[in-house]
């Protein structure tokens, strides 16, 4: 009897935990019964019939990585590099996962070599390191579409390498190279032609400045002449007019400065080096002008005495 009931005990255990399936949150337990599909058994607790239903696989719901190890591709120009990528994806169908496919990381693998050949294939060596976003949604589309009926969904595939051969490699650091000394060369000429456009906008600029300032040195010199003429000349005409008033009824102002001036006149002549001075044919007028000019003056004395 204490055999009997240790072998009750067992049985029963056994039937509990064939009975009891607990499934972790964010996993999928796919339950046959008989063989043949059953249900899906979501996260929490799970009760089975034991030794009719089975546990066919448990399937991760989260986001799964796997990566492609380095393949060789060729491009449309006949180079052949060696490409490597990280496919991100998970499990939307947990059934079509279990059944519409045999291994399901192994299928991955084999489509996401195939997209990467006929998209690399499509493009040049130049384009293909320059569109690494293009071929990444062109590599997501063509899986996603592929995998849809294994109930996977592509979030997304990266590219990490694209490794050309090394004389490729050597031709394009060469022209890089190139390049830069290009962009150097037209940069520093660049910088002369600026630099010598500032150059001359600032001697334009001083020269103007210059133009300006003689220009108004001159105006202002001009004026300054014309006000000093017309200062002598006010000077003069109140002369004049003062000589007038003295002179009054005796005789005419303008006989009295021509005689002044011409008596300048022969003072300088006679101040030379030669004694010879020689007067013009008018000069008895003149002369007879001086002496009505002392008879005037004798006869203003004796007035004034």
């Amino acid at each position: 009897m204490e055999y009997v009931g240790i072998i009750l005990a067992i049985l029963a255990v056994i039937v509990v935990f064939k009975t009891v399936k607990i499934v972790p949150q964010k996993q999928a337990m796919i339950i046959e019964r008989l063989g043949k599909f059953h249900t899906t058994a979501d996260a929490g607790l799970n009760i089975i019939i034991p030794f009719l239903d089975s546990v066919r696989a448990v399937l991760d719901l989260r986001e799964q990585i796997t990566p492609i190890e380095p393949q060789p591709v060729i491009s449309r120009d006949n180079v052949t590099m060696a490409v490597d990528a990280v496919i991100y994806y998970l499990i939307a169908d947990p059934v079509k996962a279990t059944y519409e496919v045999q291994n399901l990381r192994w299928g991955l693998e084999q489509l996401t070599l195939s997209a990467l050949r006929n998209v690399i294939g499509g493009m040049d060596l130049d384009h293909t390191l320059s569109s690494r976003d293009t071929i990444n949604t062109e590599l997501r589309a063509t899986l996603d579409s592929s995998t849809q009926q294994w109930g996977v969904k592509i979030i997304r595939v990266e590219l990490k390498n694209i490794n050309p051969p090394q004389e490729i490699k050597l031709t394009m650091e060469k022209q890089m190279t190139a390049e830069r000394q290009r962009r150097a060369v037209v940069t520093t000429a660049e910088g002369e032609k600026a630099s010598a456009i500032l150059k001359a906008e600032g001697q334009k600029s001083a020269a103007v400045t210059s133009a300006e300032g003689a220009k108004q040195a001159a105006i202002l010199a001009a004026e300054g002449q014309a006000e000093a003429r017309l200062k002598v000349a006010q000077a003069e005409a109140s002369a004049i007019q003062a000589v007038a008033q003295a002179i009054g009824g005796y005789g005419s102002p303008t006989q009295y400065l021509i005689a002044q001036r011409y008596l300048e006149s022969l003072t300088q002549i006679a101040s030379n080096t030669n004694k010879t001075v020689f007067l013009p044919y008018e000069a008895s007028g003149v002369m007879s002008a001086l002496g009505g000019i002392k008879e005037l003056l004798s006869q203003t004395s004796a007035d004034k005495t």
